[in-house]
């Protein structure tokens, strides 16, 4: 019985991720020229084209090594709130004009507790709205960030959210530290604001920019990991919604490689700063997911009981995409709200 509800849930889960017909293959890009305005960067440019491979390795074990310097930045001088929306020009600047604005729909509730919500990839402008008005119900206010190259920011020549992960190595690490620094600049206006208590919500690709930016922002205590994983660069190469990235790139390079590549946006590689503070954490993941594998959601939470770090695991009976059908995503969303009402506490 539960073999054939695993396949009907394959199924389904299958049918929902072909709906898109309009993924993109791209060949690889490695994507140097995004690497040079980096602080952690060392070598030349012409070291960097002659084994890129070797590069990105020796890159990603700097910005690991240095990732408070990677991921600092410059508050904003321009937040501004229009029309609901927290606008301001991003730390991060990239050739891509329309991205460089930040925004984040604003969910105002009580003035003490206040949640940064990172989507998922692919997010339109709406997606994870309602979620934010249940968190209101429960007195936090909610700033709803659009990540970058979705939704206002995707550049005009892309319909779907492509530059944020893809076949261009460097641009996908740009877009990992430019989506942490625009969230820790949200800490800030809220500060501003006079919040004191906060916390991040963070969906799939969301919720890997969730991990990187609590594990270095102390002010994050509470934190919901909403589908996780351990490696950017092996959910990629194994997820169903990306294997038009992988067959970009695959008669290039090797999993292996690709794991190395991207270690630098990857959560495996900062537990060891997401201890350095107290946190509470939520982590859900789902039974069936054909996008985050589940083994690799295992490895990460294998590590959270590993290190005795504070948190509680909810399974989903579902897939990844399946997380947003009824009657799961209502389940889901209980699990969240549960735990940040307690969490806040």
């Amino acid at each position: 019985m539960w073999d054939r509800y695993r396949d009907w849930i394959y199924d389904w889960e299958t049918r929902l991720n072909s709906r898109d017909k309009n993924r993109v293959v791209r060949p690889l890009d490695w994507g140097i020229d995004w690497t040079e305005h980096w602080p952690t960067v060392n070598g030349t440019r012409e070291s960097a084209q002659a084994n890129p491979a070797a590069f990105f390795a020796q890159l990603n074990q700097q910005i690991v090594s240095h990732s408070d310097e990677f991921y600092a930045y410059r508050t904003p001088s321009d937040f501004r709130l229009e029309n609901g929306f927290l606008l301001f020009t991003s730390p991060v600047h990239t050739p891509c004009a329309v991205n460089n604005l930040a925004r984040a729909r604003w969910f105002p509730a009580g003035r003490r507790r206040a949640l940064i919500v990172m989507p998922q990839w692919n997010a339109d402008a709406e997606g994870h709205n309602g979620l934010c008005r249940i968190f209101n119900l429960l007195g936090i206010s909610a700033l709803r960030m659009s990540l970058p190259y979705h939704d206002y920011r995707k550049p005009a020549e892309t319909e779907r959210a492509d530059y944020a992960v893809s076949a261009n190595i460097g641009r996908t690490l740009d877009a990992g530290r430019q989506a942490v620094i625009d969230a820790r600049a949200c800490l800030d206006w809220l500060e501003s604001q006079g919040y004191t208590e906060f916390g991040i919500v963070g969906t799939s690709l969301g919720s890997c920019y969730a991990f990187l930016t609590s594990s270095h922002d102390p002010r994050l205590r509470v934190n919901v990991f909403n589908h996780f994983s351990v490696t950017f660069g092996d959910v990629v190469w194994t997820g169903q919604s990306t294997r038009h990235v992988r067959q970009g790139i695959e008669r290039d390079l090797d999993q292996e490689t690709l794991r190395r590549a991207w270690m630098g946006i990857s959560p495996i590689s900062y537990v060891d700063k997401f201890m350095r503070w107290p946190k509470k954490s939520l982590l859900i993941y789902a039974a069936h997911d054909l996008t985050f594998l589940p083994k690799y959601s295992h490895q990460l939470l294998d590590e959270f009981i590993r290190r005795r770090i504070a948190h509680r695991t909810r399974v989903l009976p579902c897939g990844h995409y399946t997380t947003a059908e009824s009657p799961f995503k209502f389940l889901d969303a209980y699990y969240m709200a549960s735990f940040l009402q307690s969490a806040f506490d």
